[in-house]
């Protein structure tokens, strides 16, 4: 049972008053689901699904988005809520799952590096297969960030895969130009009001993204969940700041109480 939350922040209100052109969109790991050390072993918060699934059928648009493939979210969150996987370059929209074919089209390459940081990376570096991206983890071991990192860059090098900086991690992706500020872009499009929920730096270009929105005069709301690893730009570009997933899913379960009423 998620406890109760604190009432709602004032900056939801044009969110509730319009639910048919009001968007929200939400981060995963750290946002909807605990850090841990096993990235397959990662939860959404409990009631956090049913929430978002109350929310969509209401809402516009209430999406997840995250590094995680579409396939690892869809078994955990209900058909209604559209997902962004991979940073953009998977989708699932009313049920139908999608990829960037400019991505597919790296598929055999990801694989074979894959295939070679598993090779190279040691008891200390896990490596983590993601479809078209592949992820070192040193969470468990912080002391191997510096080789993580060069043996990342080296097989981006090696490859023409793109290196970028995770929560405890680096990820090699296809060099094509998405991101969560992209997709909160592109699927925002025509709402009046929309709302962002993240931890991390990789939800800074969703912040971004809110910061255009708002300049075209869409009601944006920046929200950061705290945590010991969260980075100070986030927290300070913030219009709200919560303590953890519990609190997220308490916010998410207050605005699709607040709508259904």
């Amino acid at each position: 049972m998620t406890p109760p939350g604190p009432p709602i922040d004032p900056r939801f209100a044009l969110l509730l008053e319009r639910p048919s052109r009001s968007g929200l969109f939400c981060d995963f790991d750290g946002t909807l689901a605990p850090i841990v050390d096993d990235p397959a072993a990662a939860t959404a918060t409990a009631g956090a699904g049913m929430a978002l699934g109350r929310l969509a059928s209401r809402w516009a648009a209430v999406w997840v988005v995250s590094g995680r493939p579409v396939e690892f979210l869809a078994r955990q969150l209900p058909a209604e809520v559209g997902l962004s996987g991979l940073y953009g370059l998977e989708t699932r929209i009313d049920g139908v799952a999608r990829i960037d074919p400019r991505a597919e089209r790296w598929s055999a390459v990801v694989d074979q590096v894959a295939g070679a940081a598993e090779a190279a990376s040691g008891a200390d570096v896990a490596v983590e297969r993601k479809g078209l991206a592949v992820t070192l983890h040193f969470r468990v071991h912080p002391e191997a960030a510096p080789r993580a990192e060069a043996l990342a860059r080296q097989l981006a090098d090696d490859s023409g895969l793109t290196v970028h900086a995770g929560r405890m991690s680096y990820e090699l992706r296809p060099p094509v130009q998405v991101d969560k500020g992209t997709v909160v872009q592109t699927a925002a499009a025509g709402l009046a009001a929309v709302c962002f929920l993240g931890d991390d730096r990789g939800d800074l270009p969703a912040f971004d993204a809110l910061d255009r929105l708002a300049a075209g005069g869409v009601h944006a709301v920046r929200v950061a969940v705290a945590s010991a690893e969260a980075p100070g730009e986030l927290l300070e570009r913030a219009d709200v700041v919560l303590d953890g997933p519990p609190a997220v899913v308490a916010l998410i379960e207050a605005l699709s109480a607040d709508v259904a009423g």
